[in-house]
């Protein structure tokens, strides 16, 4: 299928920028930015979300050897329970654009909303499908924290988090549930406040937390 890019015009410097990582209930939001280069296409660009991890693997470096630029940047849990997920999301956005190499002279922001930025900026609906920047910024962005996510599943062992990524699927709540919240959890997130809240009713009533999550599991098995 031929995708209708946008492609910038004449000599202007174009950055793209997109984020991974909004909607998960732990790890840090990851985003990038990227400003390629005309004369070192890259086929096979797409959003992230539309390629096979095996195709995103192999587009990552080939995207940091041809790019002008590239910044990979982040929001950590703390900023994000903090900032709330919308403000640091636009944190993390702005350290990329600020950790390129290469000042652009104007930047496109996958979605509906721009952080505030030194340079003329625009948002872009569905733009890592629209714009070749974006899109690979998308994969950068993308690979950065599913790699990081395998890495933590062997710290946390138990939630699942390789499969998941940190997304509230039926696993990863149960395991809330049952093991609680970790350190790379975010507290500002409803599902991650209940698992701390039930936690903490727990520890009130004198039951320690693996046999708070072997009560909890019976509850739940004697339910169904």
């Amino acid at each position: 299928m031929m995708i209708d890019w946008y492609v910038p015009v004449g000599d202007e410097l174009v950055a793209g920028v997109d984020e991974v990582g909004r909607g998960p209930l732990c790890g840090a939001v990851v985003t990038a930015a990227v400003i390629l280069d005309p004369l070192r296409p890259i086929e096979g660009l797409n959003d992230s979300k539309k390629l096979t991890a095996a195709r995103r693997e192999a587009l990552f470096p080939i995207i940091q050897e041809r790019a002008l630029a590239w910044c990979i940047a982040r929001a950590e849990v703390e900023e994000i329970d903090q900032l709330n997920i919308l403000h640091a999301t636009m944190l993390a956005m702005q350290r990329a654009v600020a950790g390129l190499s290469v000042r652009p002279d104007r930047v496109l922001i996958d979605g509906n909303r721009c952080p505030a930025l030194p340079m003329p900026s625009e948002p872009v609906i569905k733009g890592d499908s629209r714009v070749p920047a974006i899109a690979a910024a998308s994969i950068l962005a993308k690979v950065s924290r599913d790699r990081e996510m395998q890495e933590l599943e062997l710290l946390y062992p138990g939630y699942g988090i390789a499969q998941h990524k940190g997304y509230p699927t039926p696993v990863h709540l149960s395991a809330l549930r049952e093991l609680g919240a970790t350190a790379i959890h975010r507290r500002s997130f409803s599902p991650v406040r209940d698992a701390l809240a039930s936690v903490a009713v727990d520890s009130d009533l004198g039951v320690d937390q693996a046999e708070a999550g072997r009560i909890r599991r019976h509850a739940v098995n004697t339910s169904l």
